[in-house]
């Protein structure tokens, strides 16, 4: 027999903290992609274009505390 939501919240409701935790982990889990290695290489190709830009110049690098500014002076 298959729980509602209504009683999964109500038995999670009565867990200890670590176990909601363990719980909440396993949750996000499930929501992952199943195959993280397309995620992995996506994200080294990213890191080497936006390398390869910032060293033949087509990209300056902005200082963390100029880059805040501006976005600060953005949302006035």
């Amino acid at each position: 027999m298959s729980l509602s939501l209504r009683d999964i919240e109500q038995e999670v409701s009565q867990l200890t903290s670590d176990e909601r935790a363990k719980l909440i982990g396993f949750l996000i889990a499930t929501l992952e992609p199943a195959d993280e290695g397309d995620v992995e290489a996506a994200w080294a190709q990213e890191i080497a274009a936006r390398s390869r830009e910032i060293q033949d110049g087509t990209v300056i690098p902005v200082p963390a505390d100029e880059a805040l500014a501006r976005v600060r002076g953005n949302l006035r």
